[in-house]
């Protein structure tokens, strides 16, 4: 794909992330576009949302789940930036019209970072190294592409289909558990959803991290001390509208909490 034209798609997916709507899928337009098309394009809108005044706080990964894999019918994980603006604390009220499209909730495991980590040859056991935290977390992804109805390169230029997220207030040592087993139980409503494993995110969320690491490396990007990294949902996507309430345990942890509005 020629660079002006990854420069006019990422300009699509930037006008419609501030304009509150969604675009046509990019494969129906272009059968030709790749995957790393794809990520030259989520590039470019970084670059933008950075230019209007955002800061990357961190990094995510999507897509790292056989449910959400079924679901969306994407069959390999993808990654987006975190940024300053996407942030909202423990209990909030989020405001679907002012942030939000067509959300849906993921009950996932957060790491915040004490050391930089570059790809290539990140293992499990440098990830762990490098974590400082793990926290509870709900990502609420959102698509800017209409109805859902994304293959991996759609997702991927558009930032891994991210929204926003929600930390939980309480952050421990993951030396201290077997990430594996850690069992969250995810509520919408005050009514048990879903539930799910660590081992839910490719066997281990740190296995899910160093492919992170791994992925960002081949493009020279880092992680950075600080940052905070979403490992991946435990348990299937849960579509939100405004008035729901959704509440999560991480057993032996902690909880998160939000509601939109």
């Amino acid at each position: 794909m020629e660079t002006r034209q990854v420069a006019a798609l990422g300009n699509e997916l930037f006008t419609a992330l501030r304009e509150q709507r969604t675009l046509s899928p990019l494969t129906e337009r272009f059968d030709d576009i790749s995957i790393e098309d794809a990520y030259h394009i989520s590039q470019h809108l970084l670059e933008l949302r950075l230019a209007d005044g955002e800061t990357v706080v961190g990094k995510k990964i999507g897509v790292t789940s056989k449910p959400v894999q079924d679901m969306l019918g994407v069959f390999q994980p993808d990654f987006g930036f975190l940024t300053d603006a996407m942030v909202f604390e423990d209990g909030a009220d989020i405001p679907i019209a002012a942030h939000l499209i067509q959300p849906r909730a993921e009950g996932e495991i957060a790491f915040r970072l004490k050391a930089d980590l570059k790809g290539p040859g990140v293992t499990e056991a440098d990830v762990l190294a490098s974590t400082d935290t793990i926290i509870p977390c709900f990502e609420i992804v959102d698509s800017r592409i209409e109805d859902w109805k994304i293959k991996i390169q759609d997702t991927v230029a558009d930032n891994a289909s991210c929204g926003v997220y929600v930390l939980g207030k309480n952050e421990v040592d993951p030396r201290d558990f077997d990430l594996p087993k850690l069992h969250m139980r995810i509520y919408k409503n005050d009514e048990l959803h879903s539930e799910g494993l660590g081992a839910a995110v490719q066997g281990n969320p740190l296995t899910a991290v160093a492919w992170l690491a791994n992925t960002l490396g081949e493009f020279g990007i880092p992680f950075r001390a600080g940052e905070v990294i979403l490992s991946g949902s435990l348990a299937p996507l849960i579509p939100v509208v405004a008035g729901d309430r959704m509440h999560l345990t991480l057993e032996g942890i902690g909880e998160c909490s939000c509601r939109f509005v």
